[in-house]
């Protein structure tokens, strides 16, 4: 109650000091030092005096003003008085004029230029603008001259409670974990107030909560919300709805408030084991079911979220610990059963399980609850299926020796059907393994026989897959691999391991090595290769070479005398048997050539033919066979270049012997000129040929057979033969089967235009009586020997 009393006290004086600035100057001395209205003397407090002067002589009073006040949201019929302005100068004959100026001076602020009086003429917010400046100054009314300096003053806009709290944040989120303690602290929560924060308790603000009891509270002054009970459970509800009030004024009433909301999520901890939604799960499979195949799933569930229901699965006891497995599935959160190992109905139908659930992550402050895991029993029942036959072994090794007999026995494969019903077997070869046929087997037992003979020496070894059906069901087979192995006998004689070739210096000397030379043998020992070499028994005394067998299992052989020449023998044979260590041993006659040769001091050949002798510019055979195959060789170049030139010169085209254009025609009489045409036709220079069709080409082949050129037809005596020649031009240049190059078509065409006419005879008349030669005179000096000859001819005949 006395709190209460000082408040209302508090709020009862700021009314009374507001009305008391405002009050006129006359009516109050304020002192000196106090902060409403100062007083100077005539220099308006502008005199700058000493401070001696100061002490010494008191100025009498003049402005009377330092600061005003005036209340925000004032609204009334008339301006608001804030305040008065006078000075000691204004003896009241109103001769001094009050002029102010500054922030809102005339907007805001008017002054009574005469009685100074200051009125607000608006509504002041002080959130807007809490103070202003304005500046005084009395000047001579008459005049306007100023009669003292200006001064400065504030106007303060005084703050009323008219705004509301506000929270600029909210809506608020806020998360908590699940069975927190009492206390837990969830977050805090931020309101403003305008108002001014100095003055009263307009911006003093107390927090509370209208909605949320009794889960959550708040601390009034700081707003920290915190759990009001402890260990809420998010399973139980997750999310909850605070409502928060900031009121101010202390909280009193006639405050303002404003409101907003908090919502607050329980977050999720690992309180809760997994549980088994059955405790028994029954599973049914068939017997031949893939290994890895899913059998089945089981699932626990927790209540928890996240990784906090993340829970592992295994098998812990049970009789098919070995055959199954389970796996976790991180997706599904359940348990996936797997096969192992292969079942078999016929061993065992049935199999129990028990399985166990338990959490990866646990919260040890929880582990009190209990063990944070559940277990289950899984039953799998073992389903009959009709099953392929079986092997008695997954594969198979067989020996046979190469020299076996044909359909002698090398092995046997046995299967069986694993199925109650045991059907009966049938075997076969997969003849995709065994191309050659080599094998056979029996269908009932299994038996494998040789098909054709076997050789190590080819292929030691041999693979092929057996097919193993049931005759019930031939849908139902399996394969088994089979290696064959071809063990070694000894049937191949050894011989020398390649093709030699020794060379004899005659300068040779006894003892000396020839050669060496070594055997082979296609078969394979089992201790390895021992050879025995020896000389033919009619040749162990060989007058002219020996052998001598090394320790490396090969053959020396070796010069008994010097003195060989190859003029007398060039060359020798020495054939050599080899014997193998075998059961029985084999052998075979391999024969050596040795060739003499002549050799430099140090023993290299130089020379191993007889014609070395006989060439006395000291030639061999190779070189005279290089120099002979020279010779032949520039033979075939002259031939070729010859026979080239010829095929040049052959015309494009084919043309016959009676062409008149490559050939001479003789007449034995002398001709009547060009204008005898009875004995020769000029129509034969349209190509006789190209009458009966066109001519071939010798230089191309036309890729196109075209149809030949109708041939023109016989032409009077008086053809054109320009006129032809420009034809045959037209269609030579249109034609494609024609050479890529110009060829030159001669004819014996004199032309037209001839002053002399022509001299040929072969349109003279019968008679020579017709004729008159007399014109020849005429014809020029070239002609005057000739006109001269008919003239004496013809006086000749009158006599």
């Amino acid at each position: 109650m006395p709190e209460r009393l000082a408040e209302m006290l508090s709020d009862l004086w700021t009314p009374l000091i507001i009305l008391w600035i405002t009050l006129p100057p006359c009516i109050y001395m304020a002192p000196v030092n106090q902060s409403q209205v100062l007083v100077s003397g005539s220099s308006l407090g502008r005199n700058r005096l000493s401070e001696e002067q100061r002490v010494l002589n008191r100025s009498k009073r003049g402005w009377v003003w330092n600061q005003m006040f005036v209340l925000e949201e004032f609204s009334g019929p008339e301006p608001i008085l804030v305040g008065r302005l006078h000075t000691d100068l204004d003896p009241g004959s109103k001769k001094i004029k009050y002029i102010l100026s500054g922030d809102g001076a005339g907007t805001i602020f008017q002054i009574n230029d005469i009685t100074g009086d200051i009125h607000a003429i608006k509504r002041l917010d002080r959130e807007e603008k809490a103070e202003y400046t304005l500046t005084a100054q009395a000047v001579d009314w008459e005049t306007s001259k100023p009669l003292e300096p200006p001064s400065e003053f504030i106007i303060k806009v005084q703050d009323i409670n008219d705004n509301a709290p506000e929270f600029l944040n909210g809506p608020y989120h806020a998360t908590v974990p699940e069975m927190s303690i009492l206390g837990t602290s969830v977050t805090n929560v931020t309101a403003t107030d305008a108002d001014d924060p100095v003055y009263g308790n307009s911006a003093k603000l107390v927090y509370s909560i209208l909605e949320g009891q009794p889960y959550f509270s708040i601390e009034p002054e700081t707003a920290v919300i915190k759990t009001a009970l402890p260990n809420m459970d998010r399973e139980a509800k997750e999310e909850y709805l605070v409502v928060i009030q900031a009121k101010d004024m202390g909280g009193h009433s006639g405050g303002l408030s404003g409101t907003t909301t908090l919502t607050v999520t329980l977050t999720d901890v690992n309180d809760n084991p997994p549980k088994f939604a059955q405790s028994l799960y029954h599973f049914s499979v068939p017997e031949d079911v893939i290994l890895g195949s899913a059998i089945g799933r089981v699932k626990a569930n927790d209540q928890d979220i996240g990784e906090n229901a993340q829970s592992s699965y295994d098998i812990i006891d049970g009789d098919g610990t070995a055959l199954f497995e389970i796996t976790s599935d991180s997706q599904a959160q359940d348990g996936i059963i797997r096969l192992r190992q292969p079942l078999d109905f016929e061993t065992k139908k049935s199999y129990t399980l028990k399985v166990e659930a338990a959490n990866v992550h646990i919260d040890p402050r929880f582990s009190g609850r209990g063990p944070f895991k559940d277990t289950a029993t899984v039953k799998i029942v073992v389903e009959d299926s009709d099953e392929p036959p079986v092997f008695s072994s997954p594969t198979y090794l067989l020996e046979v020796h190469e020299n076996a007999a044909l359909n002698s026995v090398i092995g046997q494969v046995t299967a069986r059907d694993p199925d109650i019903t045991s059907s009966p077997i049938r075997f076969s070869i997969d003849r995709h393994t065994d191309l050659e046929r080599q094998f056979n087997i029996n269908a009932d037992d299994g038996k494998l026989t040789l098909a054709t003979p076997l050789d190590r020496e080819l292929s030691v070894w041999h693979n092929i897959t057996i097919i193993a059906t049931e005759i019930r069901n031939h849908s139902q087979i399996s394969r088994v691999p089979v290696a064959i192995k071809v063990l070694d006998v000894n049937d191949n004689a050894p011989e020398f391991a390649s093709e030699y070739e020794a060379f004899l210096c005659e300068n040779g000397k006894p003892g000396q090595v020839i050669q060496t030379v070594s055997a082979m043998d296609k078969d394979d020992p089992k201790n390895g290769h021992y050879f025995l070499y020896s000389l033919l028994p009619e040749m162990a005394n060989n007058p002219n070479f020996t052998i001598k067998k090394n320790e490396d299992n090969s053959l020396s052989i070796l010069a008994k005398h010097n003195g060989f020449n190859r003029q007398k023998q060039e060359v020798y044979l020495l054939p050599i048997i080899i014997s193998d260590s075998g059961n029985p041993p084999l052998s075979s006659t391999s024969t050596l050539t040795i060739r003499v040769c002549g050799c430099s001091r140090d023993g290299i050949v130089q020379s191993c033919n007889v014609e070395a002798y006989v060439l006395p510019i000291g030639l061999s055979m190779g070189a005279l066979i290089a120099i002979l195959a020279c010779i032949i060789l520039l033979l075939v170049i002259v031939v070729l270049f010859v026979t080239l030139r010829r095929h040049k010169n052959e015309p494009l085209i084919i043309k016959d012997d009676e062409d008149v254009r490559e050939n001479i025609i003789r007449y034995d009489d002398e001709g009547g000129g060009e204008e005898d045409t009875e004995a020769f036709d000029i129509a034969t220079l349209q190509n006789p040929d190209g009458i009966n069709g066109f001519l071939p080409r010798k230089d191309i082949k036309p890729d196109l057979q075209f149809m030949p050129r109708q041939g023109l037809a016989p032409v009077p005596n008086g053809v054109d033969v320009d006129e032809f020649i420009n034809v045959r031009l037209h269609e030579a240049d249109n034609d494609p089967t024609a050479p890529p190059y110009d060829s030159i078509q001669i004819y014996g065409y004199e032309g037209r235009g001839s002053v002399a006419g022509s001299l040929s005879s072969l349109e003279s008349s019968t008679s020579d009586s017709d004729q008159n030669f007399d014109y020849l005179s005429d014809w020029g000096p070239r002609f005057k020997r000739l006109g001269e000859l008919y003239s004496v001819g013809e006086s000749d005949k009158e006599t």
